[in-house]
């Protein structure tokens, strides 16, 4: 098994970052550096980890400069001993299942010409077996099902449905993540794997960076990363290496940011992949970003958080009118 490294981004995180260590700890194989990057602007992680011994972690305090989920991927990744051979990146609010490292090195035996693999997200969805394909309300995969989210019921009835399977981007954006494949046990080829939970060989970085475009909290880097990563070789998810996410709102973007961004950087990352899309691709595209918006608008009146689901309604609708005059420049 070869050496590895695991890099934490952190920002204002304590108490997740130290569920996620403990659960570290436990590992069946355990890492041979750990390395914490923390952009918090107070001493509270730091402190934790002074009171908390974990072996062979280094913790590092970044700059201003340096702060920002990309810049300190970057950061980290200039610190990993020359003897590691996989990088392993982890979100600071996950808890892993003790076998979580042993399975997912395991695939890079496995699969020789794996670039990269992805862990897999437990306790997000309900998986149930059964491959009949006969209702709409919900959807099947490789011998599996699961409740189809309503936004993908409302898309099937325009014909806006991905034209990609689980992992890879449609044409015209707006796909099925790596959440969309099953608990099976297997190794899935994917072009794109959630940065919070990837892993990729060293090798990797001496010829792609994160990319600068992606700003503080950097949603859809990762898809950016694995993207530019798949024209060069195979990436890879393993449904055996299990994990929890527990979704932490500390150190996230208002809503109106958040919003602006699932438009703007999803418009980017699209472009990633297919720098000229056909004239059909661009009218889905936009036809699925404004129906998604329409979609948001619903919860105002289902969800408690109305204020929040209006707000990010609104930097959906800026950031989609923001096309119209200032497109991002896409960095390939």
């Amino acid at each position: 098994m070869q050496t590895f490294t695991l890099i934490v981004c952190t920002y204002m995180r304590p108490k997740p970052i130290l569920d996620l260590l403990s659960s570290v700890k436990k590992q069946s194989l355990y890492p041979n550096e750990i390395l914490i990057i923390d952009g918090s602007t107070n001493s509270e992680t730091e402190e934790v980890l002074r009171q908390n011994i974990f072996i062979n972690l280094k913790y590092f305090k970044v700059e201003e400069s340096n702060k920002g989920l990309t810049k300190q991927r970057n950061y980290g990744v200039n610190l990993v001993d020359k003897n590691s051979g996989i990088v392993c990146f982890l979100d600071d609010d996950i808890i892993l299942k003790d076998d979580y490292f042993k399975n997912l090195l395991s695939t890079y035996s496995n699969k020789k010409e794996a670039l990269a693999v992805g862990g897999y997200i437990v306790n997000n969805v309900e998986w149930k077996k059964g491959n009949k394909n006969n209702n709409t309300n919900k959807f099947y995969f490789d011998g599996w099902l699961r409740n189809e989210p309503f936004r993908f019921k409302v898309r099937r009835f325009f014909g806006l449905l991905p034209d990609r399977i689980p992992g890879f981007l449609p044409t015209f954006a707006h796909g099925r993540s790596v959440g969309f494949l099953p608990p099976s046990g297997k190794i899935y080829r994917v072009e794109q794997i959630m940065g919070g939970v990837s892993s990729y060989k060293k090798e990797v970085f001496n010829y792609l960076k994160f990319s600068s475009y992606f700003e503080g909290y950097g949603l859809y880097e990762d898809a950016d990363f694995s993207l530019r990563l798949s024209k060069k070789g195979k990436l890879y998810v393993n449904t055996s290496a299990q994990l929890y996410h527990h979704h932490n709102d500390a150190g996230r973007p208002n809503k109106f940011e958040y919003g602006k961004m699932v438009v703007r950087n999803g418009w980017y990352v699209w472009r990633v992949k297919y720098p000229k899309p056909s004239l059909i691709a661009r009218l889905k595209w936009n036809a699925t970003a404004i129906l998604l918006i329409k979609i948001r608008f619903l919860n105002i009146f289902t969800t408690k958080k109305k204020q929040e689901a209006f707000t990010e309604i609104l930097g959906r609708m800026v950031g989609w009118w923001s096309l119209i005059f200032n497109k991002p420049k896409v960095m390939l």
